[in-house]
C-alpha cells in the first residue's frame, strides 16, 4: 500500500505541485535577494575578480565535489578537464594567435569545448575507475602532469609556453558578455544550474545507486548493478560541469595558458573541495571565495604587517589550516557546529529539537 509523503506539518506534499513556492526554503530567497542585488553595491574588482572567479572554482570544485562524495572517486583531473574546455574555446573560437585560432562563432566554440572536455573527462574516469583510492589519485594526477606539459610543449595546437591570448567572448543583444555585470550573471546561472544539478542527481535512482557503489561496491554488482559504468557515468557529469567552467573561466581571463592546468591549480582544487567541505554541494563554493579571498588579499595584510610579499602562499596554507583544524569537514562542519552549539539549551546541555 502506496503511503503519501508527508513534511513535518503533516501536509501531504507527494501530490503538490512542484512550483508551490511556500516548499521553497527561506535560505534559497535570501540568496536569490543577495546574488540579484551584488552588482549594486560591489564594484567591478570585487564582482569580476572575486565574487566571479570565485563562483568559476567553486563549480569546477563542485564537479570533485561530486566524485568524492557521491562516489568515493578523488580525481585530480578537474582543472585539466576545465582547460581543455578553455583551450578548446581558444582553437576553435578567435584569439590574437590567429594562425591556430579557427574563428567559429563564440557559441560553437563554447560548445565544442565542452563537449570535448567532458569526453576527454568521461576517457580519464573510464581509465581511473579500475583502481581506487590512492592510486586513482595518482592516475589522475599523472593525467594531468602529463596534459600540462603537453601543452606546454605543443606549439602547433597550444601555442607552447604562451598559451593563448586575447581569446574572444560572446556579443550579442548589443551587450559584451565578458564585462563585469554581465558575466556576473551569466557565471551565477551556471552556478546556480550547476548547484541544484548534481543536488537533483544526487536524489535521483542513478545518484542513490552510485552512493550505493560507494558504500558497498561488491554489494551493488551483486544486485545486478554495473558499477564500472555507474562510475564512468559520475566522471562524464562532473566532467560537462567542469567543462562549463573552463569556458567562463577563459570569458573571465581572456586568456588560457599551461599554467592553467598546471599540477598547481589541480592540487588547489583539491584543496578548495576539502576545505569548503565535501558533505553537500554548497562546500566547493564556500571553499572557493575563502581560496579567492586570501589569494587576492594575503600579499596586502603581509605588507600591512611588514612582512614580504612574496610569502603569501604561506598565510594562504595557514587560512586553510586552521579551517581544517578546528573541523575535518571543512567549513560546513564549522556551521554545523554552531548552530548545534546555538540550538543547546544552556541549562541541561541538550538538543532542543531533540
Amino acid at each position: 500500500m502506496a503511503l503519501a509523503e508527508r513534511n513535518t506539518t503533516g501536509r501531504d506534499i507527494s501530490s503538490g505541485a512542484w512550483w508551490d513556492v511556500t516548499r521553497i526554503p527561506l535560505s534559497f530567497w535570501v540568496g536569490a535577494v543577495v546574488l540579484l542585488i551584488l552588482p549594486l553595491i560591489a564594484g567591478d574588482f570585487i564582482l569580476r575578480q572575486i565574487i566571479t572567479y570565485a563562483m568559476i572554482l567553486g563549480m569546477i570544485s563542485l564537479s570533485l565535489m561530486f566524485l568524492a562524495g557521491y562516489g568515493n572517486m578523488v580525481s585530480l583531473a578537474q582543472m585539466t578537464i576545465a582547460g581543455v574546455s578553455a583551450y578548446m574555446v581558444a582553437i576553435f573560437g578567435t584569439s590574437a594567435v590567429d594562425t591556430i585560432s579557427l574563428g567559429w562563432p563564440w557559441w560553437a566554440a563554447a560548445l565544442a569545448g565542452i563537449i570535448i572536455a567532458t569526453i576527454f573527462g568521461t576517457l580519464t574516469g573510464a581509465i581511473a575507475v579500475r583502481t581506487e583510492g590512492i592510486y586513482t589519485i595518482m592516475i589522475t594526477l599523472a593525467i594531468a602532469a602529463g596534459m600540462f606539459y603537453l601543452v606546454r610543449q605543443n606549439y602547433t595546437l597550444f601555442n607552447g609556453f604562451s598559451g593563448m591570448n586575447q581569446v574572444g567572448g560572446p556579443q550579442f543583444w548589443g551587450i559584451n558578455w565578458r564585462d563585469p555585470v554581465p558575466l556576473y550573471f551569466v557565471t551565477t546561472v551556471c552556478a546556480v544550474c550547476a548547484y541544484y544539478g548534481v543536488i537533483y542527481v544526487s536524489r535521483s535512482p542513478f545518484g542513490l545507486a552510485l552512493q550505493g557503489v560507494r558504500d558497498n561496491a561488491r554489494r551493488m554488482g551483486a544486485l545486478g548493478f554495473n558499477v564500472t559504468a555507474h562510475r564512468i557515468a559520475a566522471y562524464a557529469f562532473a566532467s560537462f560541469i567542469a567543462g562549463v567552467a573552463g569556458v567562463l573561466l577563459v570569458w573571465l581571463n581572456g586568456q588560457v595558458s599551461p599554467g592553467t592546468i598546471g599540477v598547481g591549480p589541480a592540487i588547489d582544487i583539491l584543496i578548495i573541495a576539502v576545505v569548503g567541505g565535501l558533505a553537500h554541494p554548497i562546500g566547493p563554493f564556500l571553499g572557493a571565495i575563502l581560496y579567492v579571498l586570501l589569494r587576492t588579499f594575503a600579499i596586502d595584510v603581509l605588507v600591512a604587517l611588514g612582512l614580504g610579499g612574496e610569502r603569501f602562499q604561506l598565510l594562504i596554507g595557514l587560512g586553510f589550516l586552521l579551517v581544517v583544524f578546528f573541523s575535518s569537514d571543512g567549513i560546513l562542519g564549522l556551521w554545523k557546529r554552531f548552530r548545534e552549539r546555538g540550538n543547546r539549551d544552556p541549562l541541561t546541555g541538550e538538543n532542543r529539537d531533540a
